[in-house]
This record gives structure tokens, C-alpha cells and sequence, in this order.
């Protein structure tokens, strides 16, 4: 069992790769086999695995939830209370339970068992920079 902190710096929406990070860390505890737990220690903002070949498919997504929940100002989501931390805020919270806050992924010999477009991102829902904590825990 092992166990460590990631930081993700973001800029705004968008997703942002660090499968490097977590392949790093499993390499760095030397184990061959076991589940890879990633947790993210946010409300607003989740976790996907999702193909990193084609930058495209980031943009459409990024489109894609922009639309299926746009920000607390449109007039579409006048039905919101929780306003008063940006009109980005609220959308963001949407975003997240609509994704995911934690994924497992098996490692076997000592690689994680991604297909060969997957990568792991933190898909942040908030318009401003933040940092972003994210758990990696490899039980054997």
C-alpha cells in the first residue's frame, strides 16, 4: 500500500492530463500488481479518463457540458439558489456530480491497465485558476 498528494495548477475549464503523474508514482512504489485509487479533494471539479491522442475531443467536451450546463447567469438556470460565489460556481457543483470523484484503475506489471488513447484528467468546471489536490492510492 502507498500513498500520495498530486497538485494539478489549472487555468480555467478544461480538462488537464496528469496520467505521467500517476504512472510516475506507481513506478516509484515498485508494485506489479494492484488498484490504483485517484480521488480528487474538490466539489467542483472531477475526474474522467478519456482519449489523449486528439485535442479536439477535449475541446467538444469542454463545449459540450458548457452547454449541457451553462454558467448561473443564463437565463435557463434562473432556478438556482446558491449563486453568490460566481455565476460559475453552482454549474461547477452540477458538472461534478454528473462526472466522477474518484477512479480505480488496476496496475499489472507495474503499468497502469489504460488502453492506448486513455489518459487521466482532472476536468475542472471553475472559470478561475485553482490548485487541485488529487489522492493517489495503490492498494496491493
Amino acid at each position: 500500500m502507498a500513498q500520495t498528494l498530486v497538485t494539478v495548477s489549472t487555468r480555467g475549464q478544461g480538462l488537464y492530463e496528469f496520467t505521467e503523474a500517476a504512472a510516475t508514482f506507481i513506478a516509484q512504489t515498485g508494485a506489479q500488481e494492484g488498484l490504483l485509487t485517484i480521488f480528487v479533494r474538490h466539489t467542483s471539479c472531477s475526474l474522467i479518463i478519456q482519449e489523449n491522442a486528439d485535442p479536439d475531443v477535449k475541446r467538444d467536451l469542454k463545449a459540450f457540458f458548457a452547454r449541457l450546463v451553462p454558467p448561473s447567469s443564463d437565463p435557463s438556470m434562473a432556478y438556482l439558489v446558491h449563486t453568490l460565489e460566481g455565476q460559475d460556481d453552482m454549474p461547477a457543483h452540477i458538472k461534478a456530480a454528473l462526472t466522477a470523484t474518484s477512479i480505480g484503475i488496476p496496475v499489472s506489471r507495474g503499468r497502469l491497465m489504460l488502453g492506448t488513447w486513455q489518459g487521466i484528467y482532472l476536468f475542472e468546471h471553475r472559470d478561475s485558476p485553482h490548485r487541485r489536490e488529487i489522492v493517489l492510492h495503490l492498494s496491493a
